[in-house]
């Protein structure tokens, strides 16, 4: 199996066709590596409110409720690109409407024959809770697809080790992580979170990426990150744990061949058993 994970870059778009053009080229890029699966990072789909023009982008609550109505025909063009090359996608994150009052932050997995799902983000930064008011989601889907399955914990989600393994217990073999942070320091935390899921889960972790600037939209006017695609530092695995990941702030894919069976190898033959002996921690915790 092949996994690409994408460190994107947000357009300044003149218009749909544009918007299109641009994702069918990644879209194809990416399938051209021979990837099965595709990941594309949280609010990767902001780049849409430009399509409102340069006021509503710059607004934080218009450029909210543009992106949203383009969410059908987003939705149309990732189910097409999908069946034409034949691969399942994690498309860009982008503000939905879920029902409640607020905005939540969703991520919707595409495989060739159309929707799988979508994954809405558990807890929010500081600034999506204080600014932004995006609301929070409440539960994590497990994705049965051809290719194993699949969690996903959108950035900050990634940071919470009860989640990650929360996706584990209820099967999960690779988790994707899109996200979308400003600095180094929020970039290292979203990897550290991601590296750190990897090694106590013995799984697969994705993390993709913003990058660049985007002084258009101050919700996502400055990207900093790497692609990058993870596994356990133990048996059948890199000792850095790293199975590919792009140059910092350098927009590509990163993209990583893996062996299905080496999850369920490591679980039971590492040199370590993180993933079984995650409930001794309750005992080592546990009062007197």
């Amino acid at each position: 199996m092949i996994l690409a994970a994408a460190a994107y870059p947000l357009d300044f778009l003149s218009d749909w066709d544009a918007y299109a053009a641009k994702l069918s080229d990644w879209v194809a890029t990416g399938a051209a590596t021979g990837a099965d699966l595709l990941v594309f990072p949280e609010y990767g789909a902001m780049e849409l409110a430009s399509l409102g023009g340069a006021t509503v982008a710059a607004d934080l609550e218009a450029a909210l409720q543009e992106v949203i109505r383009h969410g059908p025909r987003v939705a149309e063009l990732h189910c097409a690109l999908a069946a034409q090359h034949g691969v399942h996608i994690l498309g860009a994150s982008a503000p939905a409407q879920a029902g409640a009052s607020r905005p939540v932050n969703r991520a919707t997995v595409y495989g060739p024959d159309g929707v799988i799902g979508h994954q809405d983000k558990q807890i929010m930064t500081r600034f999506e809770r204080e600014e932004w008011d995006i609301a929070p989601a409440h539960g994590l889907t497990v994705f049965d697809t051809p290719l194993g399955r699949i969690g996903v914990l959108i950035c900050y989600d990634a940071e919470f080790p009860l989640l990650g393994r929360a996706l584990a217990e209820a099967g999960a073999e690779i988790i994707l992580v899109p996200s979308c942070t400003e600095g180094v320091a929020g970039y290292t935390r979203v990897k550290v979170g991601a590296m750190a899921r990897a090694l106590e889960n013995q799984c697969i972790v994705v993390q993709s990426t913003t990058v660049g600037a985007a002084e258009w939209c101050p919700a996502v006017d400055l990207n900093t990150g790497a692609a990058a695609i993870y596994g356990p530092p133990d048996l059948g695995f890199p000792e850095t744990g790293i199975l590919a990941q792009t140059d910092l702030n350098q927009p590509g894919w990163a993209v990583a061949t893996i062996d299905p069976s080496a999850i369920d190898m490591v679980r039971r033959n590492g040199a370590v058993l993180n993933h079984a002996d995650w409930d001794e921690q309750k005992i080592r915790l546990a009062r007197p």
